[in-house]
């Protein structure tokens, strides 16, 4: 009997939650590291290449990542957070904005400003990209 359940108990075991990161893995302390102003340069150095780049009002880098996790092997995956931290840049390349988009309440939410964004330009080209995040 004592056999039996500790069998059980070393299966069991094994079928331990896992967490999966998908996409940009943010460095410790990166986003300190860029300042308004900063040159692309030194947004390529500290970040890495982007996910991707748009052009709305000059040019913008995008870093997308998904945490999701399983709390039993074999059962579907759960997204607990998403992130799309954006690097907007004037007309002379330099830092004009960041910002760290996730999902908050089912929005789209700016968790370095708190502010949820406004432009239509913008949320057109967000949308898609938390939606693009979403597959499983």
């Amino acid at each position: 009997m004592l056999a039996a359940v500790t069998l059980v108990g070393a299966a069991l075991a094994g079928c331990t939650g896992e967490q999966f990161q998908k996409g940009y893995i943010l460095p410790p302390g990166a986003l300190e590291q860029i300042p308004i102003g900063a040159s692309q340069d030194q947004v390529l150095i500290v970040m890495g290449t982007p996910s991707t780049v748009a052009t709305l009002d000059g040019e913008v880098f995008y870093y997308i990542s998904q945490r999701s996790e399983r709390p039993v092997a074999f059962m579907n995956q759960k997204v607990v957070d998403q992130r799309v931290i954006a690097v907007y840049f004037d007309k002379n390349r330099r830092v004009r904005r960041l910002a760290n988009y996730g999902l908050q309440d089912g929005k789209i939410f700016d968790s370095i400003s708190r502010t949820t964004p406004t432009s239509g330009q913008e949320m057109s080209y967000l949308t898609p990209l938390f939606k693009l995040l979403s597959f499983n």
